[in-house]
This record gives structure tokens, sequence and C-alpha cells, in this order.
């Protein structure tokens, strides 16, 4: 199954067909604001005849042809991410592990290399240090992103890309992506910075230089913990070209006609890529309920995260001042060593996920998430809920007592992710906690 011209362009042209019902040019609204986004739940799209459908094969009609590739639903919400983010375009699929997936997939080949920071997501860590070597033989080398030089010192011939997250996994560090941004270009590769935890609201990467921004909007896109998705944006700024380093993307490509993606889809080359060649290849799509219940959570996006951020604020004072806490890792706080660079990218505040260290080992960790009221104990964050986690046993279980301390995760590491409740009942819930 293929994509039409105007699947590869994500442009304003859409047309979308299903049956008598049409949208796109005949209704802008539905990509730019109206509320009434309906759900297309539907695999494939009607053609008029044998020709009509010969012809959006063969790219001489714009239009769609297999749910795989495109669904009317979820295009609404790629084009309203990419506009949240100031991206050329932007590219929906089913989890924020698929798009990170991709977007390594779509800049590295066997053989070639990434430079990573190692306070990472454990899934990203993981991905990079285990599955890609053993299944696509692309290698990574992750640095220590407060080391002065570090990332520099990384890059090697085959390396074709710079990965970061805005603020870290779990520590809410921040990254310094004006510098990140400047270092991966002199060497002619893109920055890729996971913008999860910050959201557009917060910090929008690509004005600091970074051309591809990836969300689990599983996260604080969607906001209630209801729907997985992940959203690839292509900023459209960088000169796939002038580097050389990526002729499926800059040249004749085989696995598609011999298309050429910067001159089929010149203002966003890399997001067509994606989907043309590995989302149709390996089919991580959205689905369209997915794509609706994350729309929703959109409408709602700066409302929320205002409130998760003077929440965060509230229950790091609470945390740093309590005589049971050994440490608390958040950015605002002037003993951190991000905190400058948190003042520069988070005027508005920000690192509603973030650690702290109870005094004691595992045994009280466990102890007080145990008896915690209020907050969830699950696998995820970022959600309206306040949730908690025990990082060592589970979410970064699988790395080595060294990959742990070098990711600065003890025994008695304890993640929060603080929701929108009344910051007074969370505090009354961690007092309950730490009694236990």
């Amino acid at each position: 199954m293929t994509t039409s011209r105007s699947d590869i362009k994500n442009s304003a042209n859409w047309g979308f067909e299903t049956k008598q019902v049409h949208i796109g040019q005949e209704n802008p609204d539905l990509a730019t604001g109206a509320r009434a986004v309906p759900i297309y739940a539907s695999t494939s799209f009607v053609f008029e005849d044998c020709r009509h459908a010969a012809d959006r094969f063969a790219l001489r009609d714009e239009g769609n042809i297999y749910g795989r590739l495109t669904n009317p639903t979820g295009e609404v919400l790629e084009r309203r991410m990419a506009a949240l983010e100031g991206g050329a375009a932007a590219l929906a699929v089913s989890s924020g592990a698929a798009a990170v997936s991709y977007a390594i997939q779509a800049l590295a080949k066997a053989g070639e290399h990434i430079v990573a920071s190692r306070n990472i997501y454990g899934g990203t860590y993981h991905l990079l240090a285990h599955t890609l070597p053993l299944t696509a033989g692309i290698t990574a080398t992750f640095v220590d992103p407060e080391e002065e030089g570090a990332f520099e010192g990384a890059i090697q011939e085959n390396t074709k890309a710079v990965f970061t997250e805005t603020l870290g996994n779990p520590h809410s560090n921040v990254a310094d992506l004006e510098t990140l941004s400047k270092i991966a270009h002199s060497h002619q590769i893109p920055l890729v910075v996971d913008s999860t935890f910050a959201t557009p609201y917060l910090v929008r990467p690509i004005e600091y230089g970074a051309d591809i921004v990836v969300h689990s909007a599983t996260k604080f896109i969607g906001g209630h913990g209801t729907a997985l998705g992940g959203v690839l944006v292509d900023g459209g700024r960088f000169d796939w070209k002038a580097s050389g380093k990526y002729p499926w993307i800059s040249e004749a490509n085989p696995s598609y006609h011999g298309i050429t993606f910067t001159e089929a889809a010149p203002e966003a080359p890399f997001a067509a890529y994606v989907r043309a060649v590995l989302l149709r290849d390996t089919g991580a799509t959205l689905s369209p309920f997915h794509a609706f219940l994350l729309l929703q959570g959109l409408e709602t996006l700066s409302l929320r995260v205002e409130r998760h951020v003077e929440n965060a604020q509230k229950i790091v004072e609470y945390l740093s001042g309590h005589p049971k806490v050994e440490a608390v890792h958040h950015p605002s706080l002037k003993g951190e060593p991000t905190h400058t660079l948190y003042k520069k990218y988070f005027p508005k505040g920000g690192g509603s996920i973030f650690t702290f260290e109870i005094k004691g080992g595992e045994r009280e960790a466990r102890a007080f998430i145990d008896n915690l009221p209020i907050f969830s104990l699950l696998a995820n964050v970022a959600d309206v809920k306040s949730l908690v986690i025990h990082p060592a046993t589970t979410t970064h279980s699988q790395c080595t007592e060294e990959e742990l301390a070098e990711q600065g995760i003890r025994p008695n590491t304890i993640r929060l992710s603080i929701g929108i409740e009344k910051a007074e009942d969370l505090i009354a819930a961690l007092e309950e906690g730490f009694r236990q």
C-alpha cells in the first residue's frame, strides 16, 4: 500500500474523501479551530472509479488511499501540533515510543551513530543502548549534558543526530537547546528534542534551533491518561541537501517510485519521508479514536499546564523543607545544576515531573509510596491526577547499577508527577505518606 501526493506533502490541500463526506478546504476550521472534529472510523477511502484509483496510486491526484497512512481526524491533530510547535508539518503515530523510534530510524542506518543525553526516559535509553544496536546496527554514545564539551567530544564521523529531552527524565534537568543546536549544525546533523515534559505551552524547541521535536502525546497533550499517541514535528529548517548525509531524503528514493522528498515536500521532507516510508512499511498508526481524545486534551493544554506548574512549585517548596527528605531535584531550586538554564528556557515555570530522595533506602521509599493517598502508583506521568513511582524498580529497572548511578537514580529516589488537584490536599497526602 502506498500513499498519495497529498499524503506526502501534508499540505493544506488535503480534500479528504470518505463516501459522500468531504472535509478539508471546504471546511478549513476543522484544522484550525473548530471544536466538532468528527471521528473518521474508516480503514480506507472510496475511489470514484478505476481511473481515480489509479491516479491516486500514481500520485496524479491528491487524497487519501488507506488509513494506515492518513486519517482526517489525525490530520487535524497533526496540523494543530505543528502550529503549536511552530513547525512546518507533523506526523501523529501510535505512541511516544513510536515517534522516537521513527525519528532515529529516519536519520541513522546500520553502522551509524547517535549522540544522546544520558538523562533520558528509560525506554528511550534502552532503545538506543540495546535494541537498535542489536536489530538495526545503530549505536549510541550517552553523555552527561552538564559536562562541558561532552556532546562535541562524542560526535563521530558517522554520527547522524544529537538527541536530548527538554526536561530530562526523571529529574527534569533542563537541556541547553540553543547550544546543542549550534553543535549539531556545525556537524551538519539535526538536533532531535523530546519535549514531552515541557509541552509547546512552556517551550518551543524549534525557536532555539531544534530541527525535529517529538512528543509522547499520551502525557500532557492528552492529559487524562485515556489514550496513547505520539507526534513528530518537522521544523522545516534543516538543509538536507546541503548536509549530504541523508540521501534517502535528499536524493531519489527507490522505495517510493524514485521520489526525492526534498523536492516533493520541500517544506517538511523529514515528516514526508517518515510517513511515506517508515509508517507505510511498519504501521505504527494512530487510531482516529485516540486522535479525537488527544484533540480534546489540546483544548485545555494551557489551562492544565499552568495548574501543573503552580502545584509543582508548592510541592517542591514543601519537600525542600521537610525533615524526612534528603534532597529534591527540580531545576527551579538554586542549588540544582541546570537552574540557570531553567530561568532562560522556562520563564513560565516548569517541571511538574521531578524526583526527591527520602531519608533511608529502598525500604523507606517503598513504604512511603505504598501508604501515599491521592497519588496513583502507575507507569505514567503528566496526567491530571498526581502520580508516584519508584524508578529504580520500575521505569528504570532494566538499567544496571552503573547506569542507574549515571542517571542519578538511587534506591531512595521517588518520582512524582504533580497533577491539578488542590495543592493543599497533595501536601496533606504527602505528609500522611511520611507519617506512615
